[in-house]
């Protein structure tokens, strides 16, 4: 007799669909069940919106640990509904100040010219723990150890692993089995592969270790991280290893509030977080779209003008956009509206490659989370590369992520490496307002899928009206660097065809998270939430 409990939970064979979920005393989007779970207790307990982000933030480094955690970087945009304001806050750590082009080359630890993607050289200073506690601190209505009190139990207590965590797990422990040799690498494997395998679907995940680290942070307000006890045992591990990152580097860090950067699209402020985050390449690329007009999603012409903004954006990103103190232009100017017209009129009805222009003088895991009092958070935190480095702190379970890998090794370049330094960083929250009101936040994970997913989501809600499910749902594109424009398999054949002939090289990608894992929350006029979570992954709302 068939086993009735031997099904594979990642064999969908009928699709099946989403609805936006309604609600008004509070709205928790996540990429985890479990996430959305510690967020929505956070707001029961008497926690508003950023209580919620904290809880959720902290929960996913224990949950989705192949995308995130303790060692990650984080951006959040928090809309204030006492203060009437939206804040920024950058999160993202720098560099090791022993770490620099020479000493990387001296040291042979260069790779085809480039930085390593794996073990110490790449790891740069963790930046979420103290996100949660400057975000807490500020905003917050529970103590930060009431906020990570849920990922705390997950991580003693115990999980079930969901199909698509597997999934990811286990390609990380295929890979590093390959790959990670070194003796650096033993505590990953004692950490996340004890098995010697990634976790199935439906069995339970401990991690004790993460527990203890998470709790300190709490009692500490992540005091314990930066200046305390984990910051010497990296430190000690770093040391011994080989590695450039010293206590020094976490004891002086401290993340930064920042003015957040927009772009006005069809009478909506499409909001960002300004560089060292390439959020700006998606209101570049927003900057141009507007200069044209669109009557549908799934036309040759729109797509093709989507993809060609989107190449000019990044064309500019990728020369100027790095450390905002090291920048060699003022990156106001590229969100100029005499810019965004400049570009658009060099745009042609076949593909090009774009080099960057001058502007005129004049790897993560996405949540949201808004209360019924008005509050609302767009949070991001990622380990860049899956579990990052591949370094997991000894004792501890902090897996340090890889973020410096993006530096450049020529000493020309805008992203240059150097000492004390904050990389290109992908990751971005987003946040749309209108007429100085919050409508919601919204946000797509996934390297450089991310500016070209909000951009996508964004025109779905205002060009094309979609609800955010929809928005979220509908088929994406993604432009590669090397030309290549992938799409998804449901991606419509006749508008793959009329983009060849226009000269994209399209080709299909059937590895669906490459296209993003988004989550978005909409207000309505009379106060009603409506929410979309990601169809890609397994994202769930929880909302009252």
């Amino acid at each position: 007799m068939p086993d009735p409990f031997a099904f594979d939970p990642l064999a969908q064979r009928y699709p099946s669909q989403r609805f936006p979920l309604y609600a008004r005393g509070g709205m928790v989007n996540c990429s985890s069940p479990q996430a959305a779970a510690a967020g929505w207790e956070a707001l029961r307990r008497g926690g508003n919106a950023v209580d919620a982000a904290v809880a959720a933030a902290a929960a996913l480094t224990v949950v989705e640990p192949t995308a995130n955690g303790i060692g990650s970087d984080a951006f959040a945009l928090i809309w204030s509904e006492g203060e009437q304001q939206l804040f920024g806050l950058n999160a993202s750590g720098p560099a090791p100040r022993l770490l620099s082009i020479d000493r990387v080359l001296a040291d042979g630890r260069a790779v085809d010219g480039r930085m390593p993607l794996r073990g110490w050289t790449p790891v740069t200073v963790s930046g979420a723990p103290g996100a949660w506690a400057a975000l807490n601190g500020r905003f917050g209505r529970l103590s930060l150890s009431e906020d990570l009190a849920p990922a705390v139990g997950y991580a003693e207590k115990g999980y079930p692993c969901g199909p698509n965590l597997s999934a990811m797990w286990q390609r990380s422990v295929e890979s590093f089995s390959r790959t990670l040799t070194g003796p650096e690498f033993r505590a990953w494997f004692h950490t996340f592969a004890p098995k010697g395998r990634a976790p199935r679907a439906g069995e339970m995940i401990f991690l004790p270790d993460h527990a203890a680290t998470l709790r300190a942070i709490g009692e500490t307000d992540a005091e314990a991280f930066y200046r305390g006890d984990i910051a010497r045992r990296i430190d000690a591990q770093s040391r011994r290893e080989g590695g450039y990152i010293r206590y020094e580097d976490y004891a002086a860090f401290q993340p930064q509030w920042v003015e957040p950067i927009s772009v006005n699209y069809r009478g909506f402020d499409v909001c960002e977080i300004p560089p060292n985050g390439q959020g700006i390449a998606a209101l570049m690329a927003l900057n141009i779209l507007k200069e044209f007009t669109f009557r549908d999603r799934d036309d040759a012409e729109t797509v093709h003008r989507q993809l060609e903004a989107m190449k000019m954006a990044f064309a500019d990103a990728f020369r100027y956009v790095t450390d905002p103190e090291r920048m060699e232009i003022d990156y106001h100017d590229l969100l100029s509206p005499a810019y965004g017209a400049m570009r658009a009129r060099k745009m042609q009805d076949t593909a090009r490659v774009w080099t960057h222009g001058l502007p005129p003088k004049s790897g993560t895991v996405y949540l949201c989370c808004a209360d019924g009092e008005g509050n609302m958070v767009s949070y991001i935190q990622s380990n860049y590369m899956g579990f990052g480095s591949g370094i997991v702190a000894e004792g501890t379970g902090v897996s340090l992520q890889n973020r410096g890998a993006d530096f450049s090794l020529d000493p020309a370049a805008a992203n240059r490496l150097e000492p004390g330094k904050r990389t290109y960083h992908t990751i971005i929250p987003g946040f749309l307002m209108k007429d100085g009101r919050p409508v919601g936040p919204f946000g797509v994970m996934g390297a450089y899928m991310q500016p070209q997913g909000h951009v996508q989501v964004v025109m779905n809600y205002i060009d094309f009206h979609l609800d955010p499910q929809q928005a979220l749902d509908a088929p994406r594109w993604q432009w590669l660097r090397d030309g290549t424009v992938t799409v998804e398999r449901r991606f419509s054949p006749e508008l793959a065809r009329a983009l060849r002939d226009r000269g994209h090289d399209v080709r299909i990608d059937e590895n669906t998270p490459s296209f993003g894992r988004g989550q978005m929350i909409v207000r309505l006029p009379n106060g009603v939430l409506v929410g979309g979570t990601e169809s890609r992954t397994d994202s769930n709302i929880a909302c009252f």
